[in-house]
């Protein structure tokens, strides 16, 4: 019987069994929880462990049912309070339990392009408490050069973009934590359909980030040179007065910023003023749109809302790219008129 702490993910609910993404420091990949703990006592025990867990949102200690071992559960909560997965550890009843590697529990609302972010995943980034900030815009998940991608990366803008309920992804990448030190990090997730008011649902990827080592120790983290979408993006140095970023077609929201945002553009979630395009421009951007589905390029001025709230024109030109084989979204370059 292994003495580490597994970690245990939860996002179906009690729809849906729930499986291992680590045992201590080695991720899993989503495996069955049987298959870690056999079909023998423990596994109906660690069930009902982490079904008090989820409930009750809190620790729970308890006896398994020989008598002889004990169960410890903590719960991983995400922001707002529901629990995306569990610690779990079975051990003698004489025996302490080693300390458990940080994890931080995440969600992202696709129905409103927002993403939420715990407290314990603000901690694991090294984010001073008076910088948290629970809530923000999709488009900053990859903003301020945190996260470090590896070559998956448009697997999981693709799953942002084309997402249905059940689609999974995991990978091994590197955080650069506030306070300067690279981290390895295992995150898993899945897409669910989450019911609403009046009978609606919202589209919510729920995941778990999970520190497993220094970057330096762990082959599957990327180096420290960020990896930008291999061979999908044009490899080009940033040039002033020159913006690009990646768009979901569909939605026309912005996905993420592949340069630093251009100062003054409204775009995060707690800007002053919504991030909008002038309602005069819109029949331009529609125009766009049908010009890069038919041709797979376009261009055109438009003007964008401002920090202040006014608007800002800009020219706009767009071109079409591949996320993976079914998904395509809009590689959009902006700069200044004239």
């Amino acid at each position: 019987m292994a003495t580490d702490w597994l970690l245990v993910e939860t996002f179906g609910g009690k729809r849906r069994e729930p499986s291992v993404l680590a045992l201590g420091r080695s991720p899993r990949n989503m495996v069955p929880l049987r298959t870690v703990l056999g079909r023998g006592p423990f596994l109906a025990d660690s069930l009902a462990l982490i079904a008090r867990v989820v409930e009750t949102g809190e620790r729970v200690e308890v006896a398994t049912s020989t008598g002889k071992r004990r169960l410890i559960g903590y719960p991983v909560r995400a922001y707002g309070g529901c629990a995306h997965g569990a610690y779990v550890w079975v051990g003698r009843r004489d025996e302490e339990p080693p300390p458990r590697d940080p994890a931080g529990a995440w969600h992202i609302n696709l129905t409103r392009h927002i993403s939420s972010r715990s407290d314990d995943l603000l901690r694991l980034y090294g984010t001073s408490a008076q910088n948290w900030r629970n809530e923000h815009d999709l488009a900053e998940l990859f903003a301020y050069g945190r996260l470090q991608a590896n070559s998956d990366e448009s697997k999981a803008l693709a799953l942002l973009v084309n997402a249905t309920a059940g689609a999974e992804h995991q990978a091994t990448w590197t955080v650069k934590r506030d306070d300067g030190v690279r981290r390895a990090v295992h995150f898993a997730c899945r897409c669910v359909e989450v019911p609403v008011s009046r009978g609606r649902v919202e589209l919510v990827v729920r995941g778990i980030t999970h520190d497993i080592g220094p970057a330096e120790s762990v082959p599957a983290a990327p180096p420290s040179m960020p990896v930008l979408l291999a061979q999908q993006v044009l490899a080009a140095e940033a040039t002033p007065g020159r913006w690009r970023a990646i768009v979901d077609l569909r939605t026309m929201r912005l996905l993420r910023w592949l340069d630093d945002a251009p100062p003054g553009i409204a775009w995060k979630l707690d800007a002053a003023h919504r991030p909008a395009i002038h309602r005069m421009d819109l029949r331009t951007a529609v125009r766009m749109s049908e010009e890069l589905a038919s041709s797979g390029r376009a261009r055109g001025a438009l003007r964008l809302r401002g920090e202040d709230g006014s608007w800002v024109e800009v020219v706009v030109t767009a071109s079409l790219m591949l996320l993976d084989q079914h998904t395509t979204a809009a590689l959009v370059t902006l700069t200044a008129p004239g």
